[in-house]
């Protein structure tokens, strides 16, 4: 499934990711968001393990992808990227100013009231589980992670997608609840488990899954015997 080179939009990415983190690098919100709209991109990309091009901070200050390139103009942070997507097509954003507007709340309650705590919890799960902090902080995190999950649950019900009709905020909030796909956290949730499951099934999800996955494989380091 691979990107059009030519295309007129540019996602940055990375070439290669350590198993744990292939299906989760934000790229992917992006790379989404376009398959859902039909528009074509061209990947730029970058070695996670290597310090980035010094002009590369000029675009993104702290040396993170995605960012996108539109012509002149420069996007980043994932969620400012999938708002520019989003207004170019009423399949992710809704005409009607009341259904837009939810679909934005959303995508920023995705990133801004989920994602830190899912970001905590990978920290604590992955790159600190030896730290004695860690093992103190993961209950007390789990259980505010369990309320704000909760609320969403009940906000959900028996919803297909948070607003009834998918839109950016879908995107936003399913790939927040990813991050936390090696816990029991969601699945506990029936709803919000058959919610994930279902933005997965999407099409578009599957083909920028499998269009992120290509790229990591096409540059895997070989293994020296």
């Amino acid at each position: 499934m691979p990107v059009n080179a030519n295309a007129a939009i540019e996602i940055t990415g990375f070439k290669w990711v350590p198993d744990f983190a292939r299906g989760q690098v934000r790229d992917l919100r992006p790379r989404w968001a376009l398959k859902e709209t039909g528009l074509d991109y061209a990947e730029r990309l970058l070695d996670a393990t290597a310090n980035r091009p010094a002009d590369y901070y000029e675009e993104q200050p702290w040396g993170q992808v995605p960012v996108m390139h539109e012509g002149d103009l420069t996007i980043f942070e994932s969620g400012a990227i999938l708002l520019h997507i989003a207004e170019k097509h009423d399949r992710l954003l809704p005409a009607d100013m009341q259904s837009r507007n939810r679909a934005i709340s959303w995508l920023f309650a995705a990133l801004n009231s989920i994602e830190p705590l899912m970001m905590q919890l990978a920290t604590i799960d992955i790159f600190a589980k030896d730290e004695p902090w860690a093992k103190l902080r993961r209950p007390g995190l789990m259980d505010f992670i369990g309320q704000r999950l909760d609320r969403l649950s009940a906000r959900l019900g028996d919803k297909d997608y948070l607003d009834g009709e998918f839109t950016v905020g879908d995107i936003g909030m399913a790939t927040v609840l990813r991050i936390a796909e090696n816990t029991n956290i969601v699945t506990s949730r029936k709803n919000l488990a058959a919610y994930v499951r279902r933005c997965e099934a999407r099409p578009a999800f599957q083909r920028a899954l499998a269009t992120q996955k290509e790229t990591y494989a096409a540059h895997e380091p070989q293994t020296v015997v």
